[in-house]
């Protein structure tokens, strides 16, 4: 077994109490993305259950997201597809606006980002409530796309995200209550 298989990635995950505020326990991924090692781990352990897939694109969301996609799609040989908020892409986009908790918010993807039936893989770094990896996966699907699955560094299980998007194959390598 190599180093690297040894590797718990939880173990660089560094938890911040009281961040963005008061009551919020913040996952910080900083120390996992700093290791080489944990970083490299991660990226394979996202890419691998979709080897086999063919999978043409790798779609995410700013910012976080793009971490853990850019390395994932070089992993799996495909393109990588931003989803940005408004103004932030620079051809004809697409957009979709979903309900937050209190408000609501709106992303955009290029709507040339596919070829009609492309097998995208959306990838972030966390999933929480579920609300903006549907919002891509909608997205991904509005520009002819079609979502082969998600994958997350981190899921918050008690948050219960996964409801949203069930109906996609989908792999997260830390869970968190």
């Amino acid at each position: 077994m190599s180093a690297s298989h040894e590797l718990n990635l939880a173990d660089y995950i560094r938890d911040i109490p009281d961040f963005p505020k008061r009551g919020i326990l913040f996952r910080d991924i900083t120390p996992l993305v700093g290791s080489p090692a944990a970083f490299r781990r991660a990226v394979v352990d996202m890419a691998n259950p979709f080897r086999g897939e063919k999978i043409d694109a790798v779609a995410a969301a700013e910012a976080r997201g793009f971490l853990f996609a850019a390395p994932v799609a070089l992993e799996l040989n495909a393109s990588l597809v931003p989803i940005r908020k408004p103004g932030k892409l620079p051809s004809k986009t697409l957009s979709y606006t979903y309900e937050l908790e209190y408000g609501s918010d709106t992303l955009q993807i290029h709507a040339d980002a596919f070829t009609p039936g492309a097998k995208v893989l959306v990838v972030d770094d966390l999933l929480a409530t579920g609300g903006t990896i549907e919002a891509c996966c909608k997205l991904v699907e509005k520009a002819g796309g079609v979502v082969a699955g998600c994958a997350f560094l981190i899921e918050l299980t008690a948050l219960q995200g996964m409801r949203l998007i069930e109906q996609y194959k989908t792999v997260s390598l830390i869970q968190y209550e």
